[in-house]
């Protein structure tokens, strides 16, 4: 077959060095930034970081709760965190926690605190809120979709607004738009008090299984385990053509098994086959790409697979088997691809082992 023999010209290679050097030598972007906190600061918000890591762990496996109190109290510290690790905006300084993100980190738990605290009440006021649970609603919602914006950007929350402004303008709609509109008292209702909106599937998975899965999945990255798994796709494809690349991918599934993360993959195997992809003639894009590609396949790997893979067994009323199963010869047939694709650039760039 011609193509697999095709061969890159010295040149060609060359330049394909010179682009990797200039990415290198240039400005980095960053798209999540997370502050890197010390003293007594940063003990302070490790502690809340611990405390939800251990309750988490001791309502998976010792004293589980109801789902009204596990998602509010999961919900509650998860926008504290957010409050406390991501600044307001990525220009500012990441070592120093601001006295006003303090307060919006004990305002937005607050916000969750609310339902724990008067849960005996607000169970019986379900589709009858108060004025002051009607506030506190809001307040979550705000806090919400400003945790939102800073971890993961713009981009969902103002969807989720666009969407808010929906509920309230449907009347002003043409054709199949038009709704006859929702209230302001019964979107926070179901938004807030109700376990379909903010405390539906998506949270209830996340707060019972995906978030523990995750935590394991950190563990074994920060003990060293993930860099075992890595020696173990080097040996096993390193002395091929474009080796790291090959070694990237395999050591990305492997991951997969016990990491359901994609960005938690691509970091902990990305330190070490990137670079390595970079040294053998792949340009910086190139290498991202095979490391990202990768990363994200993992999330299809079964056991341990993303939190799509949690909801969808909710959802369907089926156990999380059958999700295994279905998606085992998909996940495998997605490496294989992959692997060959990279074998083919490696070919391309005439790479060796």
């Amino acid at each position: 077959m011609p193509f697999l023999t095709l061969k890159s010209s010295p040149a060609r290679i060359m330049n394909s060095r010179s682009r990797q050097e200039k990415a290198n030598s240039g400005p980095r972007r960053e798209f999540f930034v997370r502050r890197e906190l010390k003293g007594l600061v940063g003990m302070g918000v490790a502690v809340v970081a611990i405390s939800m890591s251990i309750f988490q762990f001791y309502t998976a496996g010792i004293s589980p709760l109801t789902a009204f109190l596990q998602r509010s109290i999961h919900l509650g510290l998860g926008v504290a965190l957010a409050f406390l690790y991501v600044p307001l905006l990525k220009r500012l300084p990441k070592d120093k926690l601001p006295w006003y993100d303090i307060v919006l980190a004990t305002l937005g738990m607050g916000a969750f605190a609310y339902k724990v605290v008067f849960y005996h009440e607000l169970v019986y006021r379900v589709g009858a809120p108060n004025t002051v649970d009607l506030i506190v609603g809001v307040i979550a919602i705000i806090f919400i979709l400003e945790a939102t914006r800073r971890a993961i950007g713009p981009a969902l929350p103002i969807v989720v607004v666009g969407f808010l402004l929906y509920a309230f303008l449907g009347p002003i709609f043409p054709g199949l738009l038009m709704h006859k509109g929702y209230s302001f008292y019964r979107l926070v209702n179901h938004l807030y008090m109700t376990q379909e909106g903010i405390f539906g599937i998506p949270i209830g998975v996340s707060s019972t299984f995906v978030f523990v899965f995750v935590l394991f999945g950190t563990v074994l990255q920060r003990t060293g385990g993930a860099k075992y798994f890595i020696d173990i796709a080097f040996s096993l494809m390193g002395k091929y053509r474009g080796g790291p690349a090959k070694s990237a991918v395999l050591a990305s599934g492997v991951m997969g098994l016990v990491s359901g993360s994609s960005v938690a993959n691509a970091v902990t195997t990305g330190a070490f086959t990137i670079p390595l992809m970079k040294k053998v003639g792949f340009s910086p894009e190139k290498a991202a790409a095979v490391e990202v590609a990768a990363s994200t396949n993992g999330q299809l790997m079964p056991p341990v697979m993303g939190a799509a893979a949690f909801i969808m067994a909710e959802f369907l009323g089926i156990p999380y088997v059958k999700v295994i199963k279905a998606a085992f010869i998909p996940a495998i047939l997605s490496y294989i691809g992959l692997m060959f694709a990279v074998h083919l650039e490696a070919v391309k760039l005439n790479l060796r082992g």
